[in-house]
């Protein structure tokens, strides 16, 4: 934290912060104001509520004549508050004015309670405390600039010195009580700076945090709007090339050119693949989250359905073995999200796998919860990065075992997708042995 005690807040703050301070100044006037007027009037009512014997204090005439003195003219300081509070918030301007009026304030208040202890003991070194009472609440309730504080703290001596007077103090007496109050004094000085420095350097980091949100914002917008232009750009070419393949395997063609234009189509489909990711992302930071209609779906149907589509895709291998112990099992899913997700584990169970590994998906159910484990026998996950696995671009991807690259982003869509689905995922893994992904959702049988 950067102290002021004689120097005043960088430019692009002072104005901001003189705003703020000065608005916070002037509701501290009006809270302030009223419990000084309640507690006056409390003492007003006693004077009339217990017998005269008690309330004749000493002094007691001064002691009555200034009370009746606070009681009219603080309520001239609550009012002068509420109006330029309402001021402030249209203006949306500190003046000269209100600086004043916070000064006239606190000056009010220290020399009411330095004058009420002096009349009513006529000692000085009573009306000390008191006096550090107040100057410790003032400390707390304002914020002034340097030279504000010393403008206030020099009034303080000299009223300071004209009641030591007006008591008649000795020479000894006065010398004693004028050291201690030039103690005083330099505290509140230290204090009231010190409270300054704090809530300006507070001040400047919620101003610095604002505008690096406004910046982190609007580089979120331009980068979605940017990464779906381009995801949505990419389609067409690729669909061209993938057509163009289909066209030509139409034709007679040798076994060397059918395995290129196979693997044409694959890198069509990898591509496309990558673009949904890339646009789903996208739109999840554009709308916050993923909203989605559900309806109640049948799981062994819908998982059956899903393996008998990748057999097919991968020429009728039969490395996908899919088993339940739950029939039937019903979940409320948005179809077209949940394939997307099931089609994202078995895709990742297939990269890091060898050719004849199996790829095991199983259905159970546990008490209210449909259990989907999705096992492969491949690499294993790194223990260092299941941590950070369904991270968004957290580095976690790895290329799979044909080459395969990795976006980084399709497990933390699988992720959000399946907590939209009021469930949750998690993965256990060993390196060599393989990894399993659970997904819980609720069950609505």
């Amino acid at each position: 934290m950067e102290t002021h005690f004689f120097t005043r807040l960088p430019k692009k703050y002072s104005t901001a912060f003189r705003n703020y301070y000065t608005y916070q100044n002037l509701l501290s006037v009006r809270t302030a104001s009223f419990i000084f007027l309640t507690l006056n009037l409390v003492i007003r009512i006693c004077y009339y509520a217990f017998p005269e014997s008690i309330t004749k204090a000493q002094n007691f005439p001064e002691f009555n004549y200034i009370n009746w003195i606070f009681i009219a003219v603080t309520p001239f300081f609550y009012l002068f508050s509420y109006l330029l509070i309402q001021q402030l918030k249209k203006t949306k301007k500190a003046s000269a004015e209100m600086a004043l009026f916070v000064f006239a304030f606190a000056l009010y208040i220290i020399i009411c309670g330095m004058y009420s202890s002096f009349i009513s003991t006529s000692d000085p070194s009573n009306a000390l405390t008191l006096y550090l009472i107040s100057l410790s609440v003032v400390s707390f309730l304002f914020i002034f600039e340097w030279y504000e504080t010393i403008v206030l703290l020099v009034g303080l001596e000299m009223i300071f010195t004209m009641m030591l007077f007006h008591v008649q103090s000795g020479p000894t007496e006065m010398t004693h009580n004028q050291m201690i109050s030039a103690i005083l004094l330099c505290s509140f000085y230290l204090t009231s700076r010190y409270f300054f420095s704090y809530k300006a350097s507070y001040y400047g980091q919620i101003i610095e945090i604002r505008q690096k949100k406004q910046e982190i914002e609007k580089a979120n917008t331009f980068k979605s709007q940017v990464l779906s232009t381009v995801a949505h750009d990419l389609r067409n070419p690729i669909a061209a090339v993938e057509s163009l393949a289909m066209l030509m395997e139409m034709e007679e063609i040798d076994e060397d050119t059918q395995d290129n234009l196979t693997m044409i189509r694959k890198s069509c489909v990898k591509a496309r693949t990558i673009i949904d990711d890339l646009l789903e992302a996208a739109r999840d930071e554009n709308t916050g989250g993923i909203i989605m209609d559900t309806s109640k779906t049948e799981i062994n149907k819908f998982l059956q359905g899903i393996i008998d589509t990748w057999k097919i895709q991968q020429g009728g291998k039969n490395n996908i073995v899919f088993t339940s112990n739950a029939k039937p099992a019903c979940a409320y899913i948005n179809q077209e999200k949940f394939s997307r997700v099931i089609d994202n584990l078995l895709s990742n169970a297939l990269k890091f796998s060898k050719d004849h590994d199996k790829i095991e998906v199983r259905l159970n159910i546990n008490n209210s919860k449909i259990i989907i484990d999705i096992k492969d026998h491949g690499l294993g996950i790194p223990q260092h990065m299941l941590p950070k696995l369904f991270e968004r671009f957290s580095g976690a991807g790895r290329m799979g075992l044909k080459g395969e690259q990795s976006t980084g982003i399709g497990l933390s869509i699988v992720k959000e997708i399946i907590e939209s689905h009021q469930g949750k995922i998690s993965v256990k893994s060993q390196e060599g042995i393989g990894s399993t992904f659970t997904i819980e959702l609720p069950n609505a049988n």
